[in-house]
């Protein structure tokens, strides 16, 4: 639909149809609302609700919502995300081209140069001396709100992700899950999608839905870089140790903390039950976490599993049977 340069009240038609309820638009600039119900009827006056798990703003003065009574349906974060990237696109917010898709595709591609990139990035708007990060999110990500910078689907091994490319020194937004790559310069910005890609998979909601790449330093470089299916011994320990039930959530309390007893009221248990736990998790790591390069090691071993059993790209199930829309595949950028 947006290749189609279908108008606005199209896709808040299709959209409506899609959620079962009216979908509704608004612009700061020039001031514009617009509400269409399933059927495609315009509906005058404002949105009688503002629910924010329904609402979808940017900072660039678009905002899109859904008028539902009752609970949301089980893809209404899903229409929602496409509904507002093509109304911000539509209304010439975002990519300023249908083609900057392929500008977007070339800056996060490992295998374009880097003054391919450069060129893309002037295409784009970027400064070539500028630094940037890249936000990358599933299609059904929760935004409580939209950092404005190009953006696009692309196209990974995990499935398409909304991609937006934003500056260093970021407006904060919320989004769940959602993954914020290290700051690079225009023609190194393949880099910080792939730390990208990596935060957003180590993402665990509710307790980390936001993770930024910056937060584990340089380990998330070479976590970017590294073929996380080739044999890794300590990896595979650790998939040992999660087949307890204490497993995962005592190692990363072991990995968090500077001795056994900060990580016991971590887990908030007694100093002799973990030191129990630690007995088992040494025996079967073959070296001891709390000496020498030993937390180093369960540290990187710990996010190398949980990047290998990650689902935070798999389509949430839906909460209900019946009545589930089914969307079409978006078009994604070519990397």
């Amino acid at each position: 639909m947006i290749v189609g340069n279908v108008n606005t009240r199209a896709l808040l038609a299709t959209a409506a149809a899609l959620a079962g309820c009216t979908a509704g638009f608004r612009q700061s600039v020039p001031p514009r609302t617009l509400r269409v119900t399933p059927k495609g009827e315009a509906v005058q006056g404002e949105s009688p609700t503002d629910r924010s798990n329904l609402h979808v703003a940017s900072e660039d003065g678009i905002d899109v919502w859904l008028e539902r009574d009752g609970a949301a349906g089980p893809n209404d974060a899903l229409i929602l995300e496409r509904l507002a990237l093509a109304a911000r696109i539509r209304n010439g917010r975002g990519a300023r081209e249908i083609d900057n898709r392929r500008h977007l595709g070339i800056l996060t591609g490992r295998e374009s140069t880097p003054d391919e990139r450069l060129t893309a990035a002037s295409a784009l708007g970027l400064s070539a001396t500028g630094m940037y990060r890249l936000v990358v999110a599933p299609l059904f990500a929760v935004w409580r709100n939209h950092p404005a910078g190009p953006e696009d689907v692309i196209a990974t091994p995990f499935g398409p992700v909304h991609a937006i490319v934003v500056p260093e020194r970021y407006p904060r937004f919320g989004a769940s899950p959602c993954g914020i790559g290290t700051a690079t310069p225009p023609d190194s910005l393949d880099r910080s999608f792939r730390t990208a890609m990596v935060a957003l998979r180590l993402c665990r909601a509710p307790k980390e839905p936001q993770v930024v790449a910056d937060s584990y330093g340089g380990l998330i470089e070479l976590l970017a870089d590294a073929d996380e299916h080739a044999p890794h011994s300590d990896a595979d320990r650790v998939e040992a140790i999660a087949h307890y039930a204490w497993g995962m959530e005592t190692i990363d309390a072991v990995v968090a903390a500077q001795s056994v007893r900060e990580a016991a009221r971590l887990l908030n248990i007694h100093h002799s039950t973990l030191q129990s736990r630690i007995d088992t998790i040494t025996a079967t790591l073959g070296f001891n976490p709390f000496e020498g390069f030993g937390r180093s090691r369960l540290g990187a071993a710990f996010l190398l599993h949980r990047l290998r059993t990650s689902t935070v790209l798999d389509l949430p199930a839906a909460a209900a049977p019946g009545n589930v829309a089914v969307l079409g595949p978006a078009r994604p950028a070519t990397v």
